[in-house]
Formats: C-alpha cells, structure tokens, sequence
C-alpha cells in the first residue's frame, strides 16, 4: 500500500486530497476495506474513515473517500490548523482463514493560517465595482428628475396654449401672442393698502358691592265693618 503525496502544505479553508493505491496478488474476489488514520504528536494513530470494497464513495461531515480500484482517494474538507498531523492508509484484507494488515508510510499535512486581505486594496476593489444597490439608487434618481422636467415642461406648454396669466411674485406674467412670436409681460399688481386697527382691548365692569336692605316692614290694616238699618215701607193705597 502507497500513499501520495508525502508532504502537503495548505492554508486554512482549503481542501487536502491524498491518494492510497493498493495492490492484491491473487486476487480471487476476496473481501477488503480500507481504513484511513490521523496519528499527532506520536499518539496512537485514530482511525477517521473507512471504505469497504463494494462501497463506491462514503462522504462524513470532514472526509471524503471515493473507491476507484486499485486507487482510493482520501478528501480533508474545510481545513483548520488543528487538522495537522501524520495520516496513513490501512487495507483490512479477508483470506480465508486468515486476515492481514498492510499499512502505508505516513504522509504529513501541513494547514497554516488563513492569507490576510490587505486592508489598503479593499477600498480600491470596492471603488472600481460599485454595488448593485448603489446603481439602483443612481437609476431612480434619474428617473425622478426626468419625471419633475417633463411636469415643468408640460405645464409650460399648456400655459402657452391657453394664453391666460401665470402667477409670479410681485405681478403677473401674460403671455401675449404676436404675428412675429411671442412676448412675455409682466403686470404689476394693484397696491395694497393697509388699515390700521385699533385694539381696545376687553373692558371689565366691576359690580359695586352695596350693603343689602332689608325689606320694608307695612303696619297691619286694620277694617271696620257698620251695620245699616233702613225703615220698613208701609204699603201705599191707592185713592179713589
């Protein structure tokens, strides 16, 4: 068992590709996966993934194996430093009654720190492409001015046509047609004459305060009541 290549360098966020070649002598359609191991710092080497011999690709959330015999090729995505290490293959083959381990020579990866951007050329990036919010802005703008000059335009030209007054500070503006084009006069407005007023105010009236008078007291009429008597009439006869 081979591996390739023997030393890769690569920043982070990259990612690292190796292969494994493998070569069974009398091959009698016998049964083998192949194992892929990470050893740091002289550890005991942990086995990462593993692709048996009918599998064509097996994929986990950091590596990638894909089974193109007698070639398999191991993917390292989205490196980070601590992914640095010693790594190996190992074929796992099944002759009866036997099993045997063939393991590769280490390779060493190598993830460093991500490139820095130089934060002098990012203004000049951005300048030379402006984004596409900003054309969007320049685009409305354009079109509001185009609209208030065909307004203004319109307006002047329904003025023409009419003929009438235009209102303008200080006077009016007439537009005269002529034989020979036509004349713009200004009419001045009548002067404004100002009345003064006069502010009297609000006048308050004061209540005078006068001592209460007590009501007139009448003395009580006294009535005197008189019997009349008249003489009884005698009868008069008549005379004969």
């Amino acid at each position: 068992v081979t591996i390739s290549p023997a030393v890769l360098t690569l920043p982070e966020g990259n990612k690292a590709t190796f292969f494994c070649n493998i070569s069974m002598e009398n091959d009698s359609g016998s049964e083998y996966s192949l194992n892929w191991y990470k050893e740091t710092n002289n550890r005991q080497p942990q086995k990462t993934a593993e692709l048996s011999r009918h599998e064509p690709v097996t994929e986990t959330e950091k590596y990638r194996l894909s089974n193109n015999t007698p070639v398999f090729k191991i993917e390292i995505l989205n490196l980070h430093q601590n992914d640095s290490g010693s790594y190996y293959c190992g074929l796992i083959a099944f002759f009866e009654p036997s099993v045997s381990l063939m393991e590769s020579c280490r390779s060493q990866l190598i993830v460093t720190a991500a490139p820095q951007m130089n934060a002098t050329d990012e203004p000049e990036m951005e300048e030379g492409s402006p984004s596409e919010h900003i054309k969007a802005m320049l685009l409305g703008i354009l079109m509001l001015a185009g609209v208030v000059v065909l307004l203004v335009f319109g307006y002047l030209i329904f003025m023409y046509r009419r003929g009438g007054a235009c209102p303008g500070d200080g006077g009016y503006l007439q537009i005269l047609n002529h034989h020979d084009g036509v004349t713009l006069q200004k009419e001045e407005k009548p002067p404004v004459v100002s009345i003064s007023t006069v502010d009297y105010g609000v006048l308050e009236f004061q209540r005078d305060q006068c001592m209460p008078v007590p009501p007139k007291t009448w003395p009580v009429e006294q009535t005197e009541y008189a019997t009349i008597i008249f003489p009884e009439e005698k009868p008069v006869t008549p005379e004969r």
